[in-house]
């Protein structure tokens, strides 16, 4: 992994966004200096865990992922669904946190019209990611431990780009094995229908909790292995 740069040097600078249900807090996290891409090729916009659980835009993994989208020299918008911190209205059923992400899509699309559109999302946040996939049709998809069998995805169909699922083994809120029987199922149903690089990847991290307590660097690694294995 020789080409995938060191962590480049991070400004991060609080944006209001005009969401559904008003106002939404969110940080964008830029690359500056000479690592700095020019023009903007690629934005990523990261999904935070169940509002209802203390899920912000602070949590780590999300920082991790917003981090590691920089380390790739692109920019990365965090935000607060409608209700959490600085962000208007209150909490939706996931419904709302849906159309909450694609107003912060749209924003990114609106500063960078050129660039390439990832998602990102964590827990909850994952499977928010997920259903904004199926309208916004991101370049790249990457969901930390969905929350598949807590959050409903009715109608769901599978992302049509490359997309990598990461896990831990020893999950207590996002049953492993519930997910690797999620993931197979899918693939199954793709097998002769999608190009191999457009169906699932998982990638377990053994050991690894919900919240990747001491394992972050890992999921970082894990997640710049599955870009650099995955051509553009």
């Amino acid at each position: 992994m020789n080409d995938i740069r060191p962590a480049p040097a991070i400004q991060s600078q609080p944006l209001t966004i005009q969401g559904p249900a008003g106002p939404l807090q969110a940080v964008l996290d830029a690359v500056t200096g000479p690592e700095a891409t020019h023009p903007v090729t690629r934005v990523a916009i990261v999904c935070h865990p169940h509002p209802l659980y203390g899920g912000t835009l602070q949590n780590k993994v999300v920082y991790t992922l917003a981090r590691t989208f920089n380390s790739l020299g692109m920019p990365a918008v965090r935000f607060n669904y409608r209700g959490v911190g600085a962000s208007a209205g209150s909490y939706d059923d996931g419904i709302g946190e849906v159309e909450d992400a694609l107003a912060v899509c749209r924003w990114a699309q609106s500063q960078w019209p050129q660039a390439a559109l990832w998602l990102g999302g964590f827990s909850f946040g994952g499977t928010v990611a997920l259903q904004t996939a199926q309208r916004i049709h991101p370049q790249r998809l990457v969901t930390v431990a969905p929350a598949v069998a807590r959050s409903p995805m009715p109608d769901f169909q599978v992302p049509d780009c490359p997309w990598l699922i990461v896990q831990g083994d020893r999950d207590e809120i996002v049953a492993a094995a519930m997910v690797k029987t999620w993931v197979e199922s899918l693939s199954a149903k793709l097998e002769g229908h999608r190009p191999a690089r457009w169906r699932p990847t998982l990638v377990t991290i053994d050991g690894a909790e919900h919240f990747f307590h001491g394992r972050l660097n890992e999921l970082r690694e894990a997640i710049l292995t599955w870009v650099h294995d995955q051509p553009e």
